[in-house]
């Protein structure tokens, strides 16, 4: 056998991937987040987030954020071989808001695939990468240069006109339609 066919099979690590944004991120309040490179975090650790530099391994740089804002916990469901992220509200007096899901203080729920989690001005997309490693995950942080959270515009609701087209959606109205070839 060749040492390549003796060589340890490669494990795949589970991977959380979290972009923040803040609409005064200039102000360096995350200047204590590594968004350089991966970080392992052991499976029997909490990973908190919050401004207390002591307890948190995620220090966010703002006097509004508790001291510890929230916790994820890494878990395998019962009977399964799926892994899975908990999180809770640690915070008294904020609540945190996992997509549509309200949390209270010491509320906690299953962190779903990909979701958008938010506290005060804080906005952080969250999207879990799978893999197989039963000692450790994986962290990777980003920073987002626009909100994540974009406000939806609707269109004006103006009447609808006979043919069921809204004269709102094609400003060009009064212009004949050209036919074009699918081939050009």
């Amino acid at each position: 056998m060749t040492s390549f066919e003796e060589a340890e099979t490669e494990e795949t690590v589970t991977c959380l991937h979290m972009t923040f944004y803040h609409p005064c991120q200039d102000k360096m309040m995350f200047r204590c987040l590594n968004f350089r490179k991966r970080e392992q975090v052991r499976v029997d650790e909490m990973a908190k987030f919050g401004r207390d530099s002591n307890v948190c391994r995620y220090n966010l740089m703002d006097t509004r954020v508790s001291r510890i804002q929230f916790s994820l916990q890494f878990y395998r469901k019962l009977n399964s071989s799926e892994f899975c992220f908990e999180i809770k509200n640690m915070s008294k007096k904020t609540k945190l808001i996992v997509d549509q899901t309200e949390l209270g203080y010491l509320n906690k729920i299953d962190l779903p695939w990909k979701c958008i989690i938010c506290f005060g001005d804080y906005q952080i997309l969250a999207e879990v990468q799978d893999g197989e490693s039963v000692d450790y995950f994986e962290t990777h942080l980003h920073l987002a240069e626009v909100p994540i959270l974009q406000e939806r515009c609707l269109p004006s609701l103006q009447p609808i006109q006979e043919n069921g087209i809204s004269s709102s959606l094609f400003p060009s109205q009064g212009k004949n339609p050209i036919e074009i070839d699918e081939n050009e």
